[in-house]
């Protein structure tokens, strides 16, 4: 068995899986962004003891743990550089975990696991060369060359959401204007909308649903794009066209046989799904009749990618 751990700005997941990469057993505890990082990590070790102890097993059963963390690591030292959801930074969660439990203990950024597990058992497990992207609030990605991961010189690879593809109206989190997480996210969708709620006159379909709920979602975008509203067709284009130029830059720069896109976008019908693909299609580089490029698809593994990638970390050690 496996021990692997997502670790979330607001929750921990934890799930002990089996060689088939199937979850027998999970928990889930609150993380609290003002507790000491040591406590976090106390916490971590009393719920994989509770798993352990709840599947009758003994810790020698354990092969080893894995951790998917939102943010940077060093892969190599077992540390974790900044994970800006709980203000972590420089933090040896490694050898914390593995002094405790005397085990094998892996790391690596939670879109790459993801990306790991829809490989070896998701939706691109039967393509050698694959990028996964994941779209919400942000964009994570994670790449799988010849079954490996990819994590570039200093660990920093795979930064796909922080790739800069065109000018916006606001900068991104990291300082910069025109990342791809701040063109073609959740996010992205919701601050576009309500921008251009601010600046046209003629009130949408999707504004008066805004002003009832007191909030938008990116489900909304898609719902009200659906009924023919405006705005979130709007809306929904650019998303589509900026998704498409990220994908683009992939697909020329990388060639992957597939591209799987997890995430909350993910969740958009099959017409968003087609109108990307119409899209990717006119950037690539060259004529996809001619050569075939890769084909864009949903991610299978959902929530649980996280603690099965995680899981098999040690697989890549």
């Amino acid at each position: 068995m496996y021990i692997g751990v997502d670790l979330g700005g607001t929750k921990i997941k934890i799930g002990m899986v089996d060689e088939e990469g199937q979850i027998v057993s999970s928990g889930l505890i609150d993380t609290d962004p003002s507790h000491d990082d040591k406590v976090i990590m106390k916490d971590m070790t009393v719920e994989i003891e509770r798993l352990i102890k709840q599947e009758g097993m003994q810790l020698q059963d354990i092969k080893s743990i894995g951790i998917g963390v939102p943010g940077l690591v060093d892969y190599q030292k077992g540390s974790i550089i900044y994970c800006t959801n709980l203000s972590w930074y420089n933090v040896e969660a490694v050898n914390y975990l593995k002094e405790h439990f005397k085990i094998p203990v892996y790391i690596e950024n939670d879109a790459t696991v993801a990306a790991y597990a829809e490989s070896l058992f998701g939706s691109t497990k039967e393509a050698k060369d694959s990028v996964f992207l994941t779209i919400g609030t942000g964009i994570g990605g994670g790449i799988i060359i010849n079954k490996q991961i990819i994590r570039g010189a200093h660990g920093a690879g795979s930064e796909i959401g922080h790739t800069v593809i065109g000018e916006n109206f606001y900068d991104c989190n990291c300082g910069r204007n025109g990342c791809f997480e701040t063109l073609a996210s959740a996010t992205a969708m919701i601050k576009y909308a309500l921008h251009k709620m601010n600046t046209n006159a003629e009130v949408s379909s999707l504004q008066r649903a805004y002003i009832e709920k007191g909030q938008l979602e990116a489900k909304d975008i898609f719902d009200h794009a659906a009924m023919g509203d405006a705005l979130s067709i709007e809306t929904v284009d650019r998303t589509a066209k900026y998704l498409a130029i990220g994908i683009a830059n992939i697909y020329n720069i990388l060639d992957p046989e597939i591209i799987a896109i997890g995430g909350g976008v993910s969740k958009a019908g099959d017409s968003f799904f087609d109108l990307v693909r119409s899209k990717v299609k006119k950037m690539t580089l060259v004529d996809s009749d001619n050569i075939k490029y890769g084909e864009i698809v949903r991610a299978e593994l959902g929530n649980d990618a996280g603690i099965i990638g995680a899981a098999f970390l040690s697989k890549q050690a």
